[in-house]
């Protein structure tokens, strides 16, 4: 039998407060306490839980760079018509664009960095049609993955 789980992805960095409050506008959740003192939870629908904790010795990671290279980063799943409005709307709240490659034209993947410096994408779930079904379900869901 499996023992029933959950997971939280933690977010170390120098201003918790901070950094929770991005998030939890970013996706539309709420701040709570954490376990911990130094820790603070981001917790919404749509599958939303996160952490973030203080870490006074925080640096932030210099990806893609390979110094101080990102260890993961989070994937936050966007209707595809929606994608340039929630990445203007990812700047508004204090997230800077990353340039990854120098490709023109529409990307259906937008990667930036969080006020801390942590990289998150943006990416569509589906088609950009108008009419079209959304494939991936919901948007919004928010995965982590490893870098």
């Amino acid at each position: 039998m499996t023992v029933a789980k959950t997971s939280v992805l933690v977010l170390d960095c120098a201003e918790p407060e901070a950094l929770a409050l991005f998030y939890a506008n970013l996706l539309g959740a709420e701040i709570r306490p954490g376990a911990g003192p130094d820790m603070i939870e981001v917790v919404g629908g749509a599958g939303v839980h996160l952490a973030v904790c203080l870490d006074r010795g925080y640096a932030p990671p210099s990806w893609p760079r390979p110094e101080d290279s990102q260890q993961a980063h989070l994937r936050i799943l966007v209707a595809a018509e929606d994608l340039d409005e929630a990445e203007r709307e990812a700047v508004s709240l204090g997230a800077r664009p990353v340039s990854t490659d120098a490709e023109a034209g529409p990307r259906e993947a937008r990667v930036l960095s969080d006020p801390a410096g942590h990289s998150f994408t943006l990416a569509a779930t589906g088609p950009r049609t108008p009419g079209e079904e959304l494939l991936g379900g919901s948007p919004a869901r928010l995965t982590g993955t490893a870098g």
